[in-house]
C-alpha cells in the first residue's frame, strides 16, 4: 500500500528539483543575455568612435563641459551595455516572474553605478586620481547594491589593536586616508587659489608672495589633518606618544630638514634671494627660478639646475647680481700690438660698446689700459647692462666680436706670441765626432 507520506516527500523532492532546474535555466539565460548586449554594445560604440571627432566637435566650449563630453564618449559602451540590459529586463519583467531576471538587474545597477562615477570624476585633471577615486566609489557603490556594505563594516571593525589609548582598526585606517586624501586634495586647490589671488597683487614683492602662499599651504594643511582626524574619532590626546617620538626624530634625524625649512622662512622674510635674481653659490651661476620648503632651483641657463639647500643660503657666501638693482657691469679684456696707438684703441672700444643694443646709457663705457704685457698693450672695456638675465656671456661676445671686424677694417694687429732664441756655445766643425757623410762623387 502506498503510503501518503511518501507521496508527499517524493512531490516536494520533484518539486524542489524542478524549482533549482528552472533557476539555473534561467540564470544561464541571463548570462548569455548579458554577454549579448556586452558584445553588441562594444561593436556600436567601437564605430561610433571612429566616426566622431570629440575634440572637433567640443572646439570652443568650456574646459570641464570638454572633459564631461570625452568621458562620455569614452564611457559609450557601458552606456549602450547599460540601455540594453534594462530594455531586456522590462520585457521580462513584464513577461515573466521578477525572480528570472534579478542577475539583469543587479549587473544594470553596478553598469549605472559605474557610468555615473566615471562621468563626475571626469572632472578631476589627474589620471591616477580619476582611476582610484572611480574604482573606491565604485567597489563602495557594488557592495551596498549587494547588500554586503554591512557586514564589510562590521568584519573591518571587528579587526582592532591598542595603541595607547587609540582603538585602531583596518575600518579606521580605510577611513582616515579617505578623507585624507579628499582634505588634503581640497586643501590643495585652496592654496592654489591662494596663489593665483596673491600672484595679481603688484604691491607684493615676490618674495612675499611666496613666504605668503607657503604659509597659507601649511596652515590649510595643518587645519586638514585635525579636521580628518576629529571627524574620524580619534582622541588627539591618544597621539602624545606618537608626537613625542616625532620630536626625538627631529631632534636626531630630521635636523637638516627642519634647518632647510627654517632657513627658508629666513629667506622668504628678509629678501636676501627673490625669485629672478641672479646668484652665485659657489660654483653654481644662474637666476633663481623657485624657491621651495628645503631648496631653491637655480637655472643654469643650458638646460641645468642646481637644487640648494636653503641652508646653504644661510650659512656661506652667496653673491647676489641682482640684490638692490639689476645693473651689471660686464667686463672684456683684449689686447694689441705695440705699433698701434692706445688712445686710439680705448675710443674705438667705447665707441663699440655705445652702439651694443644692451649697453645702458645711463652709465658710459670705461676702456683701460691695463698692461704693458710681453706680447703687447692689455686693455679693459666695462659697460653695464641692465637684464643680466638675459645673459652675460652672449653680450661679451657680441662686443668682442664688433672690436674684431672694426680692428679689421682699421688695420689694428692683434699681439702674436714672440720667442727670441739665442744658441750658444756652438762646436766647430772639427769637434764633431758623430758619423761622417761620404762625399758625393764629381760630376
Amino acid at each position: 500500500m502506498i503510503d501518503l507520506e511518501d507521496i508527499t516527500d517524493f512531490v516536494a523532492a520533484a518539486q524542489h528539483w524542478f524549482q533549482a532546474e528552472f533557476r539555473i535555466t534561467w540564470l544561464y539565460t541571463q548570462a548569455g543575455i548579458l554577454a549579448a548586449a556586452a558584445a553588441l554594445a562594444w561593436l556600436i560604440s567601437t564605430g561610433i568612435r571612429r566616426r566622431i571627432d570629440v575634440g572637433a566637435k567640443t572646439m570652443g566650449l568650456p574646459g570641464p563641459l570638454r572633459l564631461l563630453a570625452r568621458a562620455a564618449l569614452n564611457n559609450l559602451g557601458v552606456a549602450l551595455f547599460a540601455l540594453l540590459v534594462w530594455l531586456v529586463r522590462v520585457v521580462m519583467v513584464a513577461s515573466t516572474a521578477p525572480n528570472r531576471s534579478y542577475l539583469l538587474a543587479v549587473v544594470l545597477s553596478l553598469a549605472t553605478a559605474w557610468l555615473i562615477i566615471r562621468l563626475v570624476t571626469s572632472l578631476l585633471r589627474d589620471a591616477v586620481a580619476v582611476r582610484l577615486v572611480s574604482v573606491s566609489a565604485w567597489v563602495v557603490a557594488a557592495l551596498s547594491i549587494l547588500r554586503l556594505l554591512d557586514p564589510t563594516i562590521a568584519a573591518l571593525d571587528s579587526f582592532a589593536f591598542k595603541l595607547g589609548g587609540l582603538r585602531i582598526t583596518p575600518l579606521l585606517i580605510l577611513k582616515v586616508t579617505v578623507m585624507m586624501t579628499v582634505v588634503l586634495w581640497l586643501a590643495n586647490i585652496a592654496s592654489k587659489f591662494i596663489e593665483s589671488r596673491v600672484s595679481t597683487i603688484n604691491e607684493l614683492t615676490p618674495s612675499v608672495q611666496v613666504l605668503i602662499v607657503k604659509f597659507a599651504r601649511l596652515v590649510l594643511t595643518g587645519l586638514a589633518i585635525i579636521i580628518v582626524m576629529s571627524a574620524a574619532g580619534v582622541d588627539l590626546s591618544a597621539l602624545t606618544i606618537f608626537s613625542g617620538a616625532v620630536g626625538v626624530g627631529i631632534g636626531f634625524g630630521l635636523q637638516k630638514i627642519v634647518g632647510n625649512f627654517v632657513s627658508g622662512v629666513i629667506l622668504l622674510a628678509d629678501k636676501s634671494v627673490k625669485p629672478g635674481d641672479l646668484v652665485t653659490i659657489g660654483d653654481s651661476f644662474g637666476r633663481v627660478s623657485a624657491m621651495n620648503t628645503r631648496y631653491i632651483s637655480v637655472s643654469a641657463g643650458d638646460g641645468r639646475e642646481f637644487l640648494i639647500p636653503n641652508e646653504d643660503l644661510v650659512t656661506q657666501k652667496v653673491v647676489n647680481w641682482t640684490y638692490t638693482d639689476k645693473n651689471t657691469l660686464v667686463e672684456v679684456k683684449f689686447g694689441v700690438d705695440y705699433e698701434t696707438d692706445p688712445r686710439r684703441v680705448c675710443q674705438i672700444a667705447q665707441d663699440i660698446a655705445v652702439a651694443t643694443p644692451r649697453v645702458t646709457r645711463l652709465k658710459p663705457p670705461v676702456c683701460l689700459v691695463t698692461e704693458f704685457a710681453e706680447y703687447g698693450i692689455r686693455f679693459s672695456l666695462t659697460f653695464w647692462i641692465a637684464d643680466p638675465d638675459a645673459g652675460m656671456g652672449n653680450i661679451r661676445s657680441e662686443v668682442m666680436l664688433a672690436l674684431w671686424d672694426r680692428f679689421r677694417q682699421e688695420g689694428i694687429s692683434m699681439p702674436l706670441p714672440v720667442r727670441d732664441i739665442r744658441v750658444r756655445g756652438v762646436l766647430p766643425l772639427e769637434a764633431y765626432d758623430g758619423p761622417r757623410l761620404a762625399a758625393a762623387p764629381a760630376r
